[in-house]
């Protein structure tokens, strides 16, 4: 077959369906043009997702007849001004963007540059352009496309659901927001809620505004400011408490000079900054922006602009891991503060039934006949005619539960002052303002965490030699694992040694954990490490060790605890970086303000 050209048209198609691969795209090209048009105010509307109708309207400084021409044609662009590929300061390009939606859609461009009396107008259907026309018009552009993909049915049927595609439209636009908060964002759908973001003031200020308008009050209160640079590369914005995470990483907004990306490096990056908070299948949710040079990043190396290549992707990723470790340990015991709703929504009673007066019974409905009410003798069934202290006279607390009256330093600290432990299993502290209540073991299990990896950094764990040599018997496979991984261990102050066919003896221990379960110690490091795979680097894997360790010696649930035990863990955990939750990212305490509980009980 001999080699032919294409068509002009079916090239443009071609190429749309690298750029325009959904509605979402369209948007984002056209939005991201509105923004390096300088634009400070710009509306989307969509209808049917973006599918049948897509309007973005902005005030930026818009395009006089030769500008509108050349818009519409393929590798034409203004975002590079002297041709330098290396230093690309704007959004990037894709110099098929236009001419690729026209392509697939009927597009109308509407533009008035600042200095021109009326405005211009120009149509594209079908590729083919119509004359440039007169037209009212504000200062600015308004692109619309219809009916995006008739042309090509074959894309149009592997587009998903209208309400799955706006709310793609609203992913782009709400991440192009995040990246300017100086400019107004406003969606308008048919399908779903819209919104419109006022502009904010420059700054870190206007930033949190935004992120506060975007992301939510909750994600502002229970996030931490960053502000950090390394060589000329600059890290600002917020991080989520780890107590803040999510199943999906769909809440993690990253951009570069600008821009959104989705890029693996600063992924991994804040994975691997999180690893020591949060269990492998939560996410942080955070909001990140990189600044550099443009010339020391390329953005163009992916067709819809998603993906960027650092030149020294090595202290990009060092910087975002750094930065994002020392800032989540300066928050020391702080969880997100969303516990306390999430407790007062699990304890709220489910709603009354009222039953319909056609189901009444003839003699009217009674308390005492429903079967939620309680099964007491008859001589016990309180009387609200009674006076109120004889209607709780069958009710005694199981145990006395006097204490020492708190001390007012304990009253004001963070956590408060311990004032019962309730199941040998949890603490139960007073603050000004509400109540904690602690997890003790997952509490401990973190604060002994942090101890032994300190001792790790600093001169080698402390050690201690047994008594009596242990002698563990395992499975001989296991046995061999454990005594291959001896010297791993031993610098965790655990040395073991093989004790014949299936056997280990541990001759000493860290001296934290001397007194623990050291045989149950050695039977799960030894499950551990024979389902490893060998990706984890050494650090990880010590500190995967150091965690069981811990585990397994913190204080137990079960265990009864005297107040000054309790006061004594509650100031240890408020000085104990990432005390806010154990070492697989449960948390370890929940508050509950006045207002909370005043929610309990109906007061609010």
């Amino acid at each position: 077959m001999p080699i032919r050209r294409l068509d002009p048209l079916l090239v443009d198609r071609i190429a749309a369906g690298e750029v325009i691969e959904r509605p979402a795209a369209a948007v984002k090209e056209l939005v991201e043009n509105a923004l390096d048009a300088g634009a400070r105010h710009i509306e989307v509307a969509i209808e049917a997702g973006g599918r049948r109708f897509i309007r973005v309207s902005d005030d930026g400084r818009g395009m006089d007849e030769a500008d509108l021409r050349l818009s519409v044609e393929r590798h034409a662009t203004s975002k590079i001004p002297d041709g330098d590929l290396t230093a690309i300061a704007t959004l990037g390009f894709r110099g098929e963007a236009l001419p690729s939606i026209a392509s697939v859609s009927r597009l109308e461009i509407r533009t008035r540059a600042a200095a021109a009396p009326m405005g211009l107008k120009l149509v594209v259907e079908d590729g083919a352009k119509s004359a440039v026309e007169p037209c009212s018009q504000p200062f600015g552009a308004r692109v619309e496309a219809r009916d995006l993909f008739a042309a090509t049915p074959a894309r149009l049927k592997f587009l998903k659901s209208d309400r799955s595609e706006a709310q793609a439209v609203a992913d782009i636009v709400k991440r192009l927001a995040l990246s300017h908060p100086e400019t107004r964002f406003s969606l308008s759908t048919d399908i779903g809620s819209g919104f419109d973001w006022p502009a904010c003031g420059p700054g870190e200020a206007g930033r949190a505004e935004r992120l506060r308008q975007a992301l939510g009050d909750d994600f502002v209160a229970n996030s931490l400011s960053m502000d950090a640079s390394r060589e000329g590369v600059s890290l600002a914005g917020r991080i989520g408490l780890p107590t803040f995470s999510r199943p999906n990483a769909l809440h993690q907004f990253v951009f570069v000079n600008g821009r959104s990306v989705k890029d693996k490096t600063l992924s991994g990056a804040l994975r691997a900054a999180y690893m020591d908070f949060l269990p492998s299948e939560r996410h942080a949710v955070v909001a990140l922006f990189v600044a550099c040079d443009p010339s020391e990043v390329d953005v163009n190396v992916h067709p819809a602009k998603a993906e960027v290549r650092f030149r020294d992707s090595g202290l990009v990723r060092g910087l975002v891991v750094g930065a994002v470790k020392q800032r989540l340990g300066e928050a020391l015991h702080r969880a997100s503060t969303t516990g306390g709703t999430a407790t007062v929504l699990a304890m709220r009673p489910p709603h009354p039934f009222r039953p319909s007066s056609s189901a009444l019974p003839a003699g009217g409905w009674s308390w005492r006949d429903s079967p939620a009410a309680p099964h007491l003798a008859p001589s016990l069934i309180p009387s609200f005619a009674e006076p109120a202290q004889a209607s709780f006279a069958a009710f005694a607390p199981a145990a006395p539960l006097a204490a020492a009256a708190p001390l007012e330093r304990d009253l004001e600290a963070p956590l408060g002052a311990a004032r019962a432990q309730v199941h040998n299993a949890y603490i139960i502290a007073q603050t000004a303002d509400g109540l904690v209540i602690v997890d003790q073991h997952a509490a401990h299990e973190r604060i002994v965490y942090e101890t032994l990896k300190r001792q790790r950094e600093g001169r080698g764990v402390e050690r201690q030699a047994l008594l009596s040599p242990l002698v563990v018997d395992l499975d001989p496979d296991a046995a061999a694992t454990v005594e291959a991984h001896a010297d791993e261990l031993a610098s965790l102050g655990l040395i073991v040694e093989a004790f014949g066919r299936g056997a280990i003896i541990v001759r000493e221990a860290p001296a934290m954990i001397a007194q623990g379960d050291l045989a149950a110690l050695v039977r799960d490091l030894a499950a551990d490490l024979e389902g490893e795979d060998g990706a984890m680097s050494l650090s990880r894997r010590l500190e995967e060790r150091l965690s069981t360790f811990a585990c397994h010696h913190s204080v137990r649930s079960g265990r009864a605890l005297k107040p000054e035990e309790m006061n004594a863990l509650l100031r240890t955990m408020e000085a104990t970086p990432g005390a806010g939750q154990c070492n697989h990212g449960r948390p370890t305490y929940v508050e509950l303000k006045l207002a909370d509980i005043e929610r309990l009980f109906g007061r609010r």
